[in-house]
């Protein structure tokens, strides 16, 4: 079968291959892949940035239906339509998962990083965390939700934004427009983006932002602060380290920062202002079993509309260079319905 996998050098690059997949193991089952969408993490995971893993399939955001089950197996039929996250598996009990943690577990698997991902024709999963995709969800969309749509999702549900409030989102790209909608939509909110790039933010207008904001124009934080008094939360999908720094300057006292993003590097927090205005600063981790099946059962009502655009296997690396180069308005989605081409 043909597959995108990191390179040996690990340059942020991948390449396509024919790959031969080894047999089922019980409790396993076998995905022939119908969509898969390239996401940062994986830009992350080809340059090499959490450990290197030349030859790893990549690829978390995918959508294919069962064809093969293996011994043991019960939670899943052959034409059942699933998912392949990030989270991949967990132990099944430790404390982060029997309490609802489970994408903490310490001996976690992550798909398209330790384990092979599903950027491929095929793709084994273990059956008892493939979570189910609705049928009336249009399984091009739902490549976005099993990644940027259950991020986002778990992020505002982490903030603890109420109905009313004023969240601010860092990022207007593939995550920071589902995290509008789901703020908008499902949980009220009055929202704000920040990005750089005003056909992104224009976007995120349409998706119902009630202000947008251009950091490359104005200083975001004073803007938020003088009009609104500060936001009550953040949640910082930037890339850019200085989008964190913007974060804690935009939020009123007793505020809250959740941080999804990646950069290189660390933050620098400003203690006074963090400790003496009692501001929380928390991180998201995509999310668990239970927070993307929600998330795919909320969009299939029409919650969120993501933004996707089908392209070839062969073009993975041209996908990565508009990644790269902040050209790509939602989610670029590599299409397996015809075969790998």
């Amino acid at each position: 079968m043909k597959a995108a996998v990191v390179r040996k050098n690990c340059d942020g690059y991948f390449d396509v291959k024919d790959v031969t997949l080894r047999d089922l193991k019980p409790g396993e089952a076998l995905v022939k892949i119908e969509y898969c969408g390239l996401c940062h993490t994986d830009l992350h995971v080809a340059a090499g940035d959490f450990g290197k893993v030349p030859g790893r399939i990549t690829g978390h955001e995918g959508i294919g239906r069962v064809v093969k089950v293996g011994p043991n197996v019960t939670s899943l039929k052959i034409g059942d339509r699933v998912s392949v996250a990030w989270f991949f598996s967990g132990c099944g009990h430790c404390e982060y998962c029997i309490t609802g943690n489970e994408s903490l577990c310490r001996h976690v698997e992550n798909a398209g990083y330790t384990g092979d991902g599903a950027m491929a024709e095929y793709c084994i999963v273990k059956a008892n965390y493939a979570v189910k995709v609705p049928e009336n969800l249009d399984p091009i969309k739902a490549t976005s939700v099993t990644c940027a749509g259950v991020t986002t999702y778990k992020a505002i549900n982490t903030s603890q934004i109420r109905p009313g409030q004023w969240l601010v989102i860092y990022g207007a790209g593939g995550l920071g427009n589902l995290g509008v909608q789901w703020a908008k939509n499902v949980f009220k909110a009055h929202v704000i983006a920040v990005d750089i790039s005003d056909e992104k933010l224009q976007a995120v207008k349409e998706a119902g932002a009630d202000m947008v904001i251009n950091s490359a124009k104005v200083d975001p934080a004073k803007e938020i602060q003088d009009k609104i008094g500060g936001a009550q939360a953040a949640v910082v999908t930037a890339t850019a380290a200085i989008c964190y720094d913007q974060a804690l300057a935009s939020v009123r006292a007793a505020g809250k920062v959740v941080a999804i993003s990646l950069p290189k590097g660390n933050i620098d927090v400003p203690i006074a202002k963090t400790v003496l205005d009692g501001i929380e600063i928390v991180s998201s981790l995509v999310g668990t079993r239970q927070d993307l099946a929600e998330a795919f059962e909320l969009t299939a009502e029409g919650a969120i509309n993501p933004i996707v655009h089908t392209r070839k296997l062969s073009e993975i690396n041209d996908i990565v260079d508009e990644m790269k180069n902040g050209k790509i308005v939602g989610r670029m989605v590599v299409d397996f319905t015809n075969g790998a081409n």
